[in-house]
């Protein structure tokens, strides 16, 4: 089958999309981690509430302070991690 010259543009042109696409895996997997920092909640990112990734220093400083609020009583943390208080339950028969 002979090969037209006006296929060679249109199969270079696949080739390099092709070739385009195979690239974007390498630069996912290297720029990923760093990038979902900044992506927005709302877009799919990290919660607000977030704890720091790991092997950072303000992760060693919030596991710190993890390890303080889980050493002292509950009463003394302060932290609203008291139980919620029990609904009385309701009798659907009367």
């Amino acid at each position: 089958m002979p090969i037209f010259t006006r296929h060679v543009p249109v199969l270079t042109a696949l080739a390099l999309a092709a070739c385009a696409l195979g690239g974007c895996s390498t630069v996912n997997q290297k720029v990923s981690a760093g990038m979902a920092d900044y992506i927005p909640a709302w877009a799919g990112g990290l919660p607000a509430d977030a704890p720091p990734r790991a092997g950072t220093p303000e992760y060693d400083k919030f596991m710190q302070e993890r390890e303080r609020k889980r050493l002292m009583p509950a009463a003394e943390r302060g932290d609203g991690s008291k139980p919620a208080a029990a609904a009385p339950a309701q009798n659907p028969t009367q």
